[in-house]
């Protein structure tokens, strides 16, 4: 049996035919009353580019489905912010696993969280971009998943 081999890869270096195959199987995945047909129009690639490169392509947070992600925060040191975290994560229904929190240097605590993702109610990508954006929240990483 042939063992596949993974690499990252920044998307803005891959060729089209690649990139546009992943948009077509994340707008298969949101819409799924769309056909390959209607999906490979929208996005501008032909059915066998999409059908060539499908099984080799998805995107990085998909392996991390059912799984424990760590993830790395730097929260700015005030009342409630690591709460607000917690909540959106027990929202999403991340089952939150560990938690440590350093004492925090210059106004700023480091924060380390796993999660466990099987029920989670978003894509870790989703996960990710959401706590970003929340008042307080300096950093997110993803540092590992199991």
């Amino acid at each position: 049996m042939k063992k596949t081999k993974f690499l990252l890869v920044a998307v803005d270096i891959l060729p089209e035919a690649i990139r546009k195959t992943a948009e077509v199987k994340e707008l298969l995945s949101k819409r799924p009353e769309l056909t390959v047909n209607e999906a490979v129009e929208k996005v501008g690639i032909s059915r066998s580019a999409f059908y060539k490169y499908k099984d080799g392509v998805f995107p990085f947070y998909h392996k991390a489905s059912g799984k424990i992600i760590t993830l790395a925060l730097n929260l700015e040191h005030r009342a409630g912010v690591l709460s607000k975290v917690l909540n959106f994560i027990a929202h999403i229904q991340g089952n939150v696993l560990t938690i440590n929190q350093n004492l925090p240097l210059g106004g700023i605590a480091n924060v380390t969280i796993s999660i466990e993702t099987e029920e989670m109610t978003v894509t870790v990508d989703e996960l990710l971009d959401a706590l970003s954006q929340m008042d307080g929240v300096n950093k997110v990483e993803l540092v590992g998943q199991s």
